[in-house]
């Protein structure tokens, strides 16, 4: 049973993953992406870790040392469900930005002239407002 898109909505570039529907093999891989998951974090937290405590080793090591953690983590938690999920997600927000049609350089400058100089004209119109309102506040006042 395969899923039906709506009419009027494109067939390729959708994302989905396959999920078992068999119980024992969801569960199976449920628990073995929880210890991927839970390996993922613990990799990554012992190269913080140790970046903290191997103090008398070079900077350069040690930074070497959180790096191939993260690298390590990541591989690892790309194996998992979640993980395959997120990647199919970049590669489909990939795909959405090509299709954005970005503005020229000329539009971004008129753009940007425009919002400056909206905002210079209400800066002066509100220092006038303070201005006028001040001036009465002080009138009246005294």
């Amino acid at each position: 049973m395969g899923v039906r898109v709506p009419p009027g909505l494109p067939e390729q570039g959708t994302i989905g993953v396959n999920i078992m529907n068999d119980n024992t093999g969801q569960q199976q891989s449920s628990l073995l992406d929880t210890v991927k998951l839970l390996g993922s974090v613990l990799i990554l937290l012992a190269g913080i870790v140790s970046y903290y405590y191997l103090i008398q080793i070079s900077i350069l090591f040690r930074v070497l040392i959180i790096l191939a953690s993260v690298v390590v983590s990541l591989v690892i938690f790309f194996q998992t469900l979640r993980g395959k999920t997120l990647w199919e997600f970049f590669q489909g927000s990939r795909v959405e930005i090509k299709k954005v049609i970005w503005p020229t350089r000329q539009e971004t400058l008129q753009t940007t002239l425009t919002v400056f100089v909206f905002v210079l004209i209400m800066g002066i119109f509100f220092w006038l407002l303070d201005f006028l309102l001040l001036f009465f506040t002080n009138a009246i006042t005294s």
